[in-house]
């Protein structure tokens, strides 16, 4: 009898979590099929607000502060003299450094006077503590001024990876990777790499990932063959990825490849096809249209002048930039912080060249 009772125990258990899960599996392939079904024009609006909403969460964030100093104006490392050649790597410039600008002059003929940190402790990283201010106004640390005792160093840079070759014949080999922490709370990290053989022959990449799952990366190449690729990504998924590809060179150059994704819509215009083809979950939409427009010194990006004109399947049109209205302002601002690596030269490279040569 008791055997009876617990097998018809375990048996409406079974059913029970069976319907449970037929259940959870018939919501999910409603959700799939919801989002398979919509409409491109539904489509766009609902990965534009995707976009928007990530703008607006990056843009509340330190780390968007930070990559917003790039239009500070202070001079970059300049590296005086058509002679000068040198390699910086982590393991000349490891250690926990403090800032603590030392008054008394340093005899020798770099640019760098005085020294600016003080090494207090042993890393196989580079790890800086300094004020803030000198994060989100460069120009104080570039000043040679007397510090403001009251401010303390509560912001920290720790470089895992760092390399800085260079000379005068543009010849470049470039790697940072770092973390960035405010009161011992992490912002995030940047991931940086440059290697130019000449003016015109380079290869750069930078990319910054947020603390909220959010990141942002660019890449280019030029040379007879520019590539250059912008992406935002939320987690592993890309919210917004451009791609531009020019071949030639000077004048003669010309644009070969342009691919705008927007969520789970493509617009893609390659050298040989008439029409821009727009396609929606890798299907080709034949009743939607695109049309690029450009001033005349765009370079073929929606961070420099270029818009796109949308046509769904209603016929109604609506201008991409209008969409991403709220975001493009900041997008741009993330563009161009990441392409210009300007946290890494304003900033990194002058702290770890004033370790270098104040060390020796």
């Amino acid at each position: 009898m008791k055997e009876k009772l617990i097998h018809k125990v375990m048996k409406r258990n079974i059913l029970v979590i069976s319907i449970v899960f037929g259940l959870l599996g018939w919501s999910c392939s409603k959700v799939d099929t919801q989002t398979q079904t919509l409409g491109l024009k539904q489509s766009i609006e609902k990965n534009v607000t995707d976009i928007n909403t990530a703008i607006s969460k990056i843009s509340a964030t330190k780390g968007y502060q930070i990559l917003s100093v790039s239009g500070d104006p202070t001079a970059r490392v300049n590296f005086p003299g058509t002679a000068f050649k040198d390699s910086i790597t982590l393991a000349l410039v490891a250690g926990i450094y403090d800032y603590q600008f030392d008054t008394v002059p340093m005899h020798h003929s770099f640019e760098f006077p005085y020294r600016l940190f003080k090494k207090t402790g042993t890393s196989s990283m580079m790890v800086v503590n300094l004020p803030q201010r000198l994060i989100l106004h460069p120009r104080y640390l570039h000043s040679f001024l007397k510090p403001d005792s009251i401010l303390k160093n509560d912001f920290t840079i720790t470089a895992s990876n760092y390399h800085l070759y260079y000379n005068s014949w543009n010849n470049l080999d470039y790697k940072l990777t770092a973390g960035l922490t405010l009161k011992g709370v992490d912002l995030g990290t940047f991931d940086i790499s440059a290697v130019s053989t000449t003016y015109k022959d380079q290869v750069n990449s930078s990319k910054y990932t947020f603390t909220g799952g959010y990141s942002i990366s660019t890449s280019w190449q030029a040379g007879d063959t520019s590539k250059s690729t912008f992406a935002l990504y939320k987690d592993t998924s890309p919210l917004l990825l451009e791609k531009t590809l020019f071949a030639g060179a000077g004048f003669h150059k010309r644009e070969r490849q342009y691919d705008l994704t927007i969520g789970n819509v493509e617009i893609k215009r390659g050298f040989g096809i008439d029409s821009i083809q727009v396609f929606q979950n890798g299907v080709l939409q034949k009743k939607a249209g695109a049309k690029i427009t450009d001033s005349a010194d765009s370079t073929g990006s929606i961070f420099n002048k270029r818009d796109i004109l949308l046509t769904f399947d209603d016929g109604t049109t609506a201008k991409l930039s209008s969409l991403i209205s709220p975001s493009l302002t900041q997008l741009k601002t993330l563009f161009t912080s990441l392409h210009d690596m300007y946290f890494a030269e304003n900033i990194v490279d002058y702290i770890a060249v004033n370790i270098y040569f104040n060390s020796r």
